[in-house]
């Protein structure tokens, strides 16, 4: 087998591969095939508007039109909200008592008819606990603001890799429309050669059944395709239903190397940009001012109010100042505070656990960058000769240079190379973009 598969390539070589004109005819020979030509990646079956996307244009509209992130872009909001809120004073209390029946006897000490009261009362919390609580809101906005950076490293990841998986499979996919073209031009062909007895009828069952195998593996990337459009789509907050087209620089991912950084210096980066870190830092902080608030919970409010008595006092128009404070015997927030010491106790503990985590995270995906990467310095080429190959393989089974079974095992292996290297760059991506999100911002970027 591999002996004729050399003696069939010198002959390509040394006949120019039959591509560059039309092949000399043989007795008993059929008419050559036309060699393949590349197509653009196929569409769908329906009549859909076909969109072409960079990478910058869509991280773009992901980050204007995102619903996940203007949800959380209201959270933050609505955190702000509170430090607002905590740092308002309490409304005073006003209250008017009104005598409205008159009262038996004419008593020298009997309550005059027209007596009226009106009082005046206002909290005033001691001891720093509006600061204190101001703090703690103030934390608590900054944690939310962290979780939006968080989920805006892992819904980029997303984007990123869906749309890279995206390019690879309609590459892939138009290897299928290739091939799926090639076979559709040489069944008719070899039809009308069998209704004229020139070859057996076994030859075009066993092509048509090779060109439903592919109509079958075409028809499956199109459903494993669909995951990824949709992705993109609700990322992107896209209505239109177009059918997107991503623009990559093949170049320019060719490029893409470790060679810049050590697994340390991402390690470090990643302790200090990570978003679910510094969201667990933040909260650890908060639960801090949290500890000093309830603190000075224990403290009591002291109120102070104000009192008129028009004709109910010993007095006429009695005016009054009252001072009232609880006294902190029995309650002194004992609990609360106890709560708030275990929840810093806990924040550390699932804080250094986060650090781990992180570390370990990017750890593997840079070792496992490495293994794909010296795969694909291996394996990655330029794949013209090959098409010019395949090309002259057509023509020699047209020409009968070899048989049935040797055409289809070329091209399936033809077929397969092409889908497995673009599986391999999918995958070499996917995991640059993995050690992107574990980083925790895009260091490696192919566009």
């Amino acid at each position: 087998m591999l002996r004729s598969f050399l003696l069939l390539v010198g002959w390509i070589i040394v006949s120019g591969g039959g591509i560059s004109g039309p092949a000399l005819a043989q007795p008993g020979a059929l008419a050559p095939a036309p060699a393949p030509r590349a197509v653009v990646p196929g569409r769908p079956a329906v009549a859909v508007d076909t969109v072409r996307l960079t990478l910058g244009q869509a991280e773009q509209r992901f980050l204007a039109s995102n619903f996940q992130l203007l949800a959380q872009r209201y959270n933050i909001t609505a955190a702000q909200g509170q430090i607002l809120q905590a740092r308002l004073w309490d409304n005073p209390t006003v209250s008017l008592e009104k005598n409205i029946v008159r009262p038996a006897g004419d008593a020298p000490n009997v309550t005059s008819p027209n007596e009226t009261i009106v009082q005046v009362q206002q909290l005033f919390a001691i001891a720093g606990r509006r600061r204190a609580a101001a703090n703690v809101a103030q934390a608590a906005a900054l944690v939310e603001q962290y979780n939006l950076q968080d989920l805006l490293r892992t819904l980029r990841f997303q984007l990123r890799s869906s749309y890279y998986d995206l390019y690879y499979k309609q590459r892939t996919l138009a290897v299928y429309d290739q091939g799926i073209a090639s076979f559709q031009r040489i069944i008719p062909a070899y039809e009308q050669q069998y209704q004229k007895g020139n070859i057996a009828q076994k030859e075009v069952v066993r092509l048509k059944a090779f060109l439903f195998v592919l109509q079958n593996q075409r028809q499956q990337l199109f459903v494993d395709m669909a995951p990824n459009l949709s992705d993109l789509r609700v990322l992107m907050r896209d209505t239109t239903g177009a059918y997107l087209v991503p623009q990559v620089s093949l170049p320019r991912t060719r490029e893409l190397s470790l060679g810049p950084y050590s697994m340390q210096q991402l390690v470090d980066s990643a302790q200090l940009l990570r978003g679910d870190l510094l969201s667990r830092s933040a909260y650890l902080r908060q639960q801090g001012q949290n500890l000093r608030y309830q603190r000075k919970l224990a403290a009591p409010d002291l109120v102070a109010g104000y009192v008129y008595d028009r004709a109910g006092n010993a007095f006429p128009n009695y005016n009054a100042v009252s001072v009232g404070v609880a006294v902190p015997i029995f309650n002194r927030n004992q609990g609360n505070i106890r709560t708030a010491q275990a929840q810093i106790e806990g924040g550390k503990a699932q804080l250094g656990e986060a650090r781990l985590v992180v570390q370990n995270d990017v750890q593997q995906n840079y070792q496992l960058v490495g293994l794909i990467d010296a795969q694909f310095q291996e394996a990655d080429r330029d794949t013209t000769p090959f098409d010019r190959i395949i090309g002259g393989i057509e023509q020699a089974y047209a020409r009968r240079l070899i048989g049935l079974v040797e055409f289809l095992d070329y091209y399936q292996s033809y077929n397969d190379n092409l889908v497995q290297l673009n599986q391999l760059r999918a995958s070499r991506m996917r995991a640059f973009e993995q050690l992107n999100a574990a980083v925790g911002r895009p260091v490696f970027r192919a566009e």
